[in-house]
């Protein structure tokens, strides 16, 4: 079996915001077992696994992306779409824009801290489409 759909995850604001819940509501049934695939389709923004359970650790990547990829760097070419536009894209690179989550029991199976995040990198970025894709038995 292999189901896809597509959906819109709301705006946010610049920041890693847990969105597990979320996207649970836009999906089907599980199987059984299998497979999970999520990719979205954005180049400034990025998914990713980490943990759910102290709010500091999304302000802490904030800040640590912040900083790894500052705004306004004097090298950047690409600055029409606003400062916070090729940061956002480089940082969606070290992230990444798909997620791959093994189903068990017909739920994720995921580790016991463990969240989805939408980490969103612009300041406005509006809502962000997302695919997934679920293969099982």
């Amino acid at each position: 079996m292999i189901e896809q759909i597509e959906f819109s995850l709301p705006p946010q604001p610049r920041g890693i915001h847990l969105v597990t819940a979320e996207i649970m509501r836009h999906l089907p049934d599980l199987p059984k077992k299998g497979l999970l695939n999520l990719l979205i389709k954005h180049t400034s923004a990025a998914l990713a696994l980490n943990e759910n359970a102290d709010p500091d650790v999304r302000h802490d990547l904030t800040s640590i992306f912040d900083l790894l990829v500052p705004e306004n760097a004097p090298f950047y070419l690409h600055t029409y779409e606003g400062s916070d536009d090729m940061p956002a894209h480089a940082k969606s690179v070290i992230v990444g824009s798909t997620l791959s989550i093994p189903i068990t029991g017909n739920r994720l199976n995921l580790g016991t801290w463990q969240g989805v995040y939408l980490c969103e990198f612009r300041d406005y970025g509006g809502s962000r489409k997302i695919v997934a894709t679920i293969i099982g038995e």
